[in-house]
């Protein structure tokens, strides 16, 4: 093969492929030199070898590969890493050796499915996956969670000494195991786009990266699974939220809150494609909490076409998505929605009624409350509230927002 044409093939991989590779290859370790150093000797190595043996039929695959065994053969020889990070990684490393036809094709959400072993602490495998498939160390995935970064990192400590302890076997799950796992996968990818969604402020490139790597992952496991509702539930949820990423922030860079965003900025094509996995998963007459909240983000996309949901609507749907999965999130949007349909004093009761142990450190609760007693003109409360919503913020955007709206008292 001409020298040329196999330049410019590597220049192009280069060019298409260079962000997912070291996105792909740092997930894992958190080393993006290690990652940049890898990726660089990868390309070298199709310098060399692409003129002599032709353009492989998968570049980026090939690139991938090359890549990775660079890095295996680096964690070989370093042991820093844990026996069962050390144990999953190596099996990462291995995922190309896999057989043809494996129950889940793709290499990200196999490992996820492997973190989804029944023997694992339930409350660790979701954050097992974040932090050993997309490299998110406890820090930064604590708020996917509203659990404090100390505890979440023991919990993955304590997880792992079972890993140990147990002799639990890191193997390619079968195709009957998956159905069981299903639902800690489901988890671990909502957290991850979460993660990636509360990164308003942008000024970390992986975490913008997550939503779409969390949407890649939940596309994948949509034809993974096909008679399964809830993973079109939680691929249209994402596709909602994501659809309206850009009018999140003004032109001037201000964080614009939903109820005052632009619906002409939302993405058309992101919405379309939410309706139709929302509504393959209502035909399956199978409902989930997924498809509740993607329900619930629906409806608040309908004021695109001119057509609000009435506010008693989203009472009833924030009800049914708390008799099935109740969570603090939820009680505090149950609360709004309430405040929008029957008045403020009807949304301050509601969050009044949740344990103060339970909000103390929510920032979404303060925001709440702080909004509501605005609204019924409890200025200096609503200010002290604000005080403690800013304070919680760890967004510069969200937390100018909020200030602004004090200062308006």
């Amino acid at each position: 093969m001409n020298h040329p044409a196999a330049h410019q093939a590597a220049e192009r991989a280069a060019r298409e492929s260079y962000g997912r590779l070291l996105a792909i290859l740092s997930a894992r370790t958190h080393d993006i030199a290690a990652s940049e150093d890898a990726l660089a000797e990868a390309f070298a190595r199709a310098l060399e070898r692409w003129p002599a043996d032709g353009i492989p039929a998968q570049p980026e695959a090939w690139l991938l590969s090359v890549a990775r065994h660079r890095k295996l053969d680096a964690w070989r020889h370093s042991r820093v890493q844990d026996d069962a990070t050390q144990s999953l990684l190596l099996l990462a490393g291995e995922m190309d050796d896999a057989p043809e036809g494996a129950a889940v094709p793709d290499e990200r959400l196999r490992l996820m499915f492997v973190c989804a072993h029944p023997a694992i602490d339930a409350a660790a495998r979701a954050p097992l996956m974040l932090q050993t498939v997309l490299g998110l160390d406890a820090a930064r995935m604590a708020g996917a969670f509203l659990t404090a970064p100390s505890t979440l990192g023991q919990r993955l400590v304590r997880a792992k000494a079972r890993i140990r302890a147990a002799g639990i076997p890191f193997e390619y799950p079968q195709a009957r195991e998956l159905p069981q796992r299903l639902q800690d996968v489901q988890g671990g990818i909502y957290a991850a786009y979460g993660t990636g969604w509360d990164d308003v402020d942008g000024a970390d490139a992986l975490p913008r990266g997550l939503t779409a790597e969390a949407i890649d992952l939940g596309r994948i496991l949509c034809s993974l699974m096909p008679d399964e509702p809830e993973p079109l539930g939680l691929l249209a949820l994402m596709l909602f939220c994501e659809s309206r990423a850009a009018a999140r922030r003004s032109e001037a860079g201000a964080y614009v809150p939903l109820d005052q965003q632009d619906p002409l900025r939302w993405n058309p094509d992101l919405l379309a494609e939410a309706e139709r996995c929302l509504r393959r998963a209502s035909e399956m007459k199978s409902l989930g909490p997924y498809q509740l909240e993607a329900a619930i983000q629906s409806a608040h996309c309908e004021r695109r076409v001119g057509a609000p949901v009435p506010p008693e609507v989203l009472v009833s749907l924030y009800e049914g998505l708390l008799a099935l999965r109740p969570s603090i999130g939820a009680q505090v949007s149950l609360a709004c929605a309430l405040a929008n349909a029957r008045g403020p004093d009807v949304g301050l009761r509601a969050l009044e009624a949740m344990p103060a142990a339970e909000v103390q450190s929510y920032q979404p609760f303060w925001a709440a409350r702080a909004h509501l007693l605005a609204a019924g003109g409890a200025r200096a409360a609503a200010r002290q509230a604000y005080e403690r919503a800013i304070g919680l913020s760890s967004n510069a955007a969200v937390r100018a927002y909020l200030n602004a709206m004090s200062e308006r008292l």
